[in-house]
C-alpha cells in the first residue's frame, strides 16, 4: 500500500530516501466497507483522500433524486472543493461504491511535511491542480457534451469503471435514465460493428 503511495507522489517528482519515510510515517490509511460514507451533505471537512483501492461515488440530492456527479478511484485524489472555504459544509456526499482503502490527508499534516521538507509544497500543488482540472473538466463535460459524448468520454478515460460500477450510477452520472443508457451503448456497440 505504502508502495503505491510513494509511486504516485514519484511519477510527480522523482523523492529522496528521506521524503520517501516522511510520507509513510506521516500516512494515515482508512478502510472503509461498501455503502459506508466519507462524507455526507452539510458536514465540513478538512480532510483530502488518496484512493489506494476501490471506489467512492460522488453525488448530490436534488429534489430528493441522487445524481452522481464523480468517482474517484485508484490513484485518485477526492478533494472536496468545499473544504478549502473554512467551516464551510459540502454540498455533495460521498458513499463507498465498493470496499475502500483510502489515504486520509490534513492541513497539519501538509504544514508539518512542507516545514521539514519545502519542495512538497510545489508537489501539493502540482496535485491540487490536476485534481482541480479534473473537476472542472467533468463539470464543464456538462454543459458542452451530449450524454453519449460524456459516456464515450468516460469509456475512453476510464473503461474499467464501466465494469465495476452498477449501471444506474453511470446513466446518473451521464444524466440520462437507464433506459436511454441501454439505448446508447446498443448504438455505440452497432456503430463499432460496422
Amino acid at each position: 500500500m505504502h508502495e503505491k503511495f510513494i509511486n504516485y507522489f514519484s511519477k510527480i517528482s522523482p523523492l529522496s530516501i528521506e521524503e520517501s519515510e516522511a510520507i509513510i510515517t506521516s500516512m494515515q490509511t482508512k478502510a472503509l466497507k461498501k455503502g459506508e460514507y466519507l462524507l455526507k451533505e452539510g458536514q465540513i471537512s478538512a480532510n483530502t483522500y488518496f484512493v489506494l483501492g476501490g471506489c467512492i461515488r460522488e453525488y448530490i440530492l436534488s429534489d430528493g433524486e441522487e445524481k452522481t456527479t464523480n468517482f474517484f478511484s485508484e490513484e485518485q485524489w477526492a478533494i472536496s472543493l468545499n473544504s478549502l472555504s473554512p467551516k464551510s459544509s459540502a454540498t455533495h456526499n460521498w458513499v463507498c461504491i465498493e470496499d475502500t482503502i483510502v489515504v486520509v490527508g490534513n492541513e497539519q499534516q501538509a504544514q508539518d511535511l512542507f516545514k521539514h521538507f519545502p519542495r512538497f509544497e510545489t508537489i501539493s500543488r502540482a496535485i491540487m491542480e490536476v485534481a482541480f482540472a479534473e473537476q472542472k473538466e467533468a463539470l464543464a463535460s456538462y454543459y458542452i457534451d451530449s450524454p453519449e459524448q460524456r459516456y464515450l468520454k468516460l469509456l475512453k478515460s476510464r473503461p474499467s469503471l464501466l465494469q465495476r460500477i452498477p449501471q444506474y450510477h453511470i446513466a446518473s452520472y451521464i444524466g440520462v435514465k437507464p433506459e436511454s443508457l441501454s439505448r446508447i451503448r446498443k448504438r455505440i456497440a452497432i456503430s463499432s460493428d460496422e
